[in-house]
């Protein structure tokens, strides 16, 4: 379970920005209990959270940023050996002082039956990783696993500190084959560390995004094909959604894949999945692999632009899904960036997100993205949050004024 992403330094986020899935006084029924404690109260956390905001202020830099964080854990140890003095970063690049300063992504989570909170980051250059870290909370008490900053001096105890008995992996043996440009969490992991790999396994076991790709395509189709459990809970899904699909048929002789589809006589046509079905088909297809995956571990799906998969009754019904605990029984998690206003409420879709799983970006006239909560404009339960958002109460809508780019496009035109 994710409690909180922060991050600076990366595309257009300069300054250090927070997501925080952390419910606040503001929720509405949505939040999960996570089995921690905090200050003496039960620590909340949503499962859902919607990120608004104008085309270019930075939404989509905030799911880069994560996906940035999943990659750097994965591959650091085998994929950056190829060049070892060297960091693929992206930091922002519209002042030249901040490539000289470090990148930062950092994660909270909650893990294991008996939860357990974590927090894992780390900073990087151009050149090598600058800082790492990785505290668990058994007990609520911070136990440091390590602390690594590349300019810590040798007197010091070197590059990496471990603290008491939290840790009790082979510290000299994972330091030792921890390149600069490699994460030392990467290394534990590639090695065995059962404690480490526990951590790494979030990244690349519990945390998925939907991207366009054929090959997530394919790979969900196979498995339609395989296990017929899961081609009728898929195939049940997709005739909920009156997209004109009956379920799904796997043709005996080429194992492929084909949607059913009910013809003017009553009977079910199949037709062929690459060719026949539409775009938006494809879309909700594999969509819906991803949610399925999602829901059945419990795990975090990142979607950028969700609108531009789903219609807007189907984006809602989604947001549900994950809001409903009998349909959500292990906590999975949705982070979505969007421009569909309708998800704020409306007199046809309701209110499917409350008022705490709200977001905006906002572009600084210096092009910096800054990140905040619906909640700091404090709004009422009551209050309609689609026409405040429209309207430019809350921030994160363009600064244009009605017909401005029409008169733009008339003056040039005319010149």
């Amino acid at each position: 379970m994710l409690i909180k992403f922060r991050l600076a330094n990366h595309r257009s986020i300069r300054d250090e920005q927070e997501l925080s899935l952390v419910a606040t006084e503001f929720n509405e029924g949505t939040a999960r209990q996570s089995g921690l404690r905090h200050k003496g109260r039960e620590l909340s956390v949503v499962p859902v959270a919607g990120v608004f905001g104008a085309n270019a202020s930075g939404k989509s830099n905030l799911i880069s940023g994560l996906r940035f964080m999943r990659d750097a854990v994965r591959e650091s140890f085998a994929d950056w050996a190829k060049a070892p003095e060297t960091v693929p970063r992206e930091p922002f690049k519209l002042d030249p002082a901040c490539r000289e300063e470090t990148s930062l992504f950092e994660v909270d989570l909650v893990l294991g039956d008996e939860p357990v909170r974590y927090t894992y980051g780390f900073e990087l250059s151009d050149e090598r990783v600058e800082a790492e870290w990785l505290h668990a909370y058994p007990h609520g008490r911070r136990s440091v696993w390590f602390d690594r900053e590349a300019a810590r001096p040798q007197e010091e105890g070197g590059e990496f500190v471990f603290r008491g008995s939290g840790f009790r992996g082979r510290r000299d043996d994972l330091v030792a084959l921890t390149r600069p440009n490699a994460l030392f969490l990467s290394v534990g992991a590639a090695l065995n560390d059962p404690q480490l790999s526990a951590v790494y396994a979030w990244f690349v076991k519990s945390l998925y995004r939907v991207e366009p790709e054929p090959r997530l395509t394919n790979f969900l189709l196979a498995r339609a094909e395989q296990d017929a459990a899961y081609r009728r809970r898929i195939g049940g899904l997709l005739a909920a959604a009156d997209l004109g699909v009956t379920g799904i048929d796997v043709e005996a002789k080429s194992g492929e894949v084909r949607l059913l589809h009910r013809s003017t006589a009553g009977r079910d046509v199949p037709l062929d999945f690459h060719t026949e079905e539409s775009l938006g088909t494809h879309a909700w297809f594999t969509f819906l692999g991803l949610l399925l995956t999602t829901l059945d571990e419990g795990s975090l799906l990142v979607v950028d632009e969700l609108d531009a998969s789903l219609h807007p009754t189907l984006a809602a019904e989604v947001v549900r899904i994950l809001q409903d605990p009998a349909a959500n029984p292990r906590g999975a998690q949705l982070i979505f960036t969007t421009h569909d206003a309708t998800l704020l409420g409306n007199a046809v879709l309701d209110r499917p997100l409350g008022r705490d799983q709200v977001w905006l970006t906002l572009k600084k006239r210096s092009g910096e993205t800054e990140l905040y909560s619906l909640t700091e404009a404090k709004p009422r339960k009551e209050e309609n949050l689609e026409r405040g958002y429209l309207r430019g109460r809350y921030g994160g809508v363009p600064r244009v004024t009605a017909g401005e780019l029409a008169r733009e496009f008339s003056v040039l035109e005319g010149s």
